[in-house]
C-alpha cells in the first residue's frame, strides 16, 4: 500500500511516499518558497537529490507537481495508488490523544486551535485541503505533535494558575515533537524487547524537548503550552521567571509581541553564544576559546542534565536514555557533556562508542547503570505507520 507523509508549512511542503508495510521509502522531497518569487522543490530518490526551479502558485499546485514527479518516477500509475496521505498537525490540544481520520468535525478542530500554534495549524489546514483536492480517493490523517502528551497526569500538565485560564482559555502543558518522542520510545522498547520500560527520550535539535516514557506512555515532557519552555534552544529561551516580561515591558516600552519575537528568535544559544543559534557553530567555537560559547554550552548541557535528573526521579529510575534529533544524534560533544554530567547516578560513556553521528548505538559504559542510545528519529515513518493502521 502507497502512503504519503506530508508536513505542510505556510510556504513550504516537505513530503515521503512510502510502500507500506515494508516501510520501503519510495521518494523524498520538499517544496520551498510556495506562493513566492524564485520557488523551487528538491527531491531524492534511489539516492539521487534532484532539484528543479519553477514558479509554484499556492499548495494545491505543489500536490499536483508532486503527482507528475510520482508518474515521471515510475511511483504511480494513477492518483488512486496513494491509498492515505497522513498529515504532520503541530497542535491538536486535549481533543485528540491519538491520530484520526481526518472529518469535517476534525478540520474544525484542527482551526480552532489556530491560536495555540498560529504558524502551523493553519499550514496544516492549507495543507489538508489542497491534498483532498488533489487526492480525492485518498484517506487523509491527522498525526498531532500533541497526541503522544495526552497521557500526561492532570498534576503534570496544569499550570499552578487560576482555573478558569486552563477551563475557558486551555491554558495547559501540550509538549511539542509528540510523534518523534513516540517513534523512538516504540525503537527502545523493540531493542529492550519488553514494553514495562522507564524511558527518558531526549529530542535535542534547534527545537529541543525531553519526555517521560513510562510503560509506553507519556507521563511528562518539558514543553508546554507552547514550544518555548523547558530547555534553552537554538532561538528560544526555555524556562524563565514570567516576571522578566512585565518587568522588561516596563523598563523598555516592548509591546508583548516584540517580547514574544526576543525570547522565540533571539534567546537560547544566539543570545549567550552572541554569535550563532547553530550547536556545530558553538562548538566550532568552544575549539577556538570563545568565552561566549564555552558559557552557552555549559547552560544548554545543564538544562538538559535538570530534566534527565528530575525524570529519572519522577519514575523511580530509568531503563535507557535515548539522544535523538539533529543535535542528539550528531553532537559527540554535546552527548558526552550530558553524560558526564550523570556521573553520580552511575550513568557512564563510552568514549569510543560515542564518536559516531546519525547512527543508532549503545554509546554508554558497560558499567553504566543506565544505558544509553543515539536512536535517529524518524517522523515521516511514524507518520506513515499511524497512517497505515487507520487505513488497516
Amino acid at each position: 500500500m502507497k502512503i504519503l507523509s506530508v508536513n505542510a508549512g505556510s510556504s513550504s511542503l516537505k513530503f515521503q511516499a512510502y510502500e507500506m508495510p515494508d516501510e520501503k521509502v519510495l521518494i523524498s522531497g520538499v517544496m520551498e518558497r510556495i506562493g513566492m518569487e524564485k520557488s523551487f522543490y528538491t527531491i531524492k530518490i534511489n539516492g539521487d537529490k534532484i532539484k528543479k526551479e519553477l514558479d509554484i502558485a499556492n499548495h494545491k499546485e505543489a500536490f499536483k507537481i508532486l503527482v507528475e514527479e510520482l508518474k515521471v518516477n515510475n511511483i504511480i500509475t494513477s492518483l488512486d495508488d496513494i491509498k492515505a496521505v497522513g498529515h504532520r498537525v503541530v497542535q491538536g490540544g486535549d481533543y485528540f490523544d491519538k491520530s484520526v481520520v481526518i472529518t469535517d468535525d476534525v478540520l474544525s478542530k484542527i482551526d480552532e486551535l489556530s491560536s495555540l500554534a498560529p504558524l502551523h495549524n493553519p499550514a496544516s489546514i492549507t495543507g489538508i485541503k489542497a491534498a483532498k483536492e488533489v487526492f480525492k480517493n485518498a484517506v487523509e490523517v491527522a498525526v498531532f505533535d500533541t497526541a503522544f502528551h495526552q497521557t500526561m497526569p492532570k498534576e503534570n500538565y496544569l499550570y499552578a494558575l487560576p482555573m478558569s485560564w486552563y477551563d475557558d482559555l486551555k491554558v495547559r502543558r501540550y509538549g511539542m515533537h509528540g510523534t518523534s518522542h513516540k517513534f523512538v520510545s516504540q525503537r527502545m522498547n523493540e531493542i529492550l524487547g519488553r514494553t514495562d520500560t522507564k524511558l527518558i527520550i531526549c529530542h535535542i535539535g534547534n527545537g529541543a524537548s525531553i519526555s517521560a516514557v513510562l510503560n509506553g506512555k507519556c507521563i511528562n515532557t518539558s514543553m508546554g503550552l507552547t514550544p518555548n519552555a523547558g530547555l534553552i534552544m537554538g532561538t528560544r529561551c526555555g524556562d524563565i521567571d514570567a516576571s522578566i516580561i512585565p518587568y522588561v515591558m516596563e523598563k523598555t516600552g516592548m509591546s508583548a509581541k516584540e517580547i514574544d519575537n526576543v525570547l522565540n528568535k533571539e534567546s537560547g544559544l544566539l543570545a549567550i553564544s552572541r554569535k550563532s543559534s547553530d550547536s556545530r557553530d558553538i562548538e566550532d567555537g568552544i575549539k577556538n576559546g570563545d568565552e561566549n560559547c564555552i558559557l552557552a554550552q555549559k547552560m544548554y548541557v545543564r538544562r538538559i542534565v535538570d530534566y534527565i535528573a528530575k525524570y529519572y526521579v519522577e519514575m523511580n529510575g530509568c531503563d535507557a536514555i535515548c539522544f535523538t534529533a539533529g543535535i542528539g544524534e550528531k553532537s559527540i560533544d554535546t552527548r558526552r557533556d550530558v553524560i558526564k554530567a550523570l556521573g553520580v547516578l552511575g550513568i557512564y560513556l563510552d568514549e569510543k562508542a560515542n564518536n559516531v553521528k546519525s547512527e543508532e548505538r549503545l554509546i554508554s559504559a558497560s558499567n553504566s547503570k543506565v544505558p544509553c542510545w543515539i536512536i535517529p528519529t524518524d517522523e515521516e515513518l511514524m507518520i506513515a505507520k499511524d497512517t497505515f493502521e487507520l487505513v488497516q
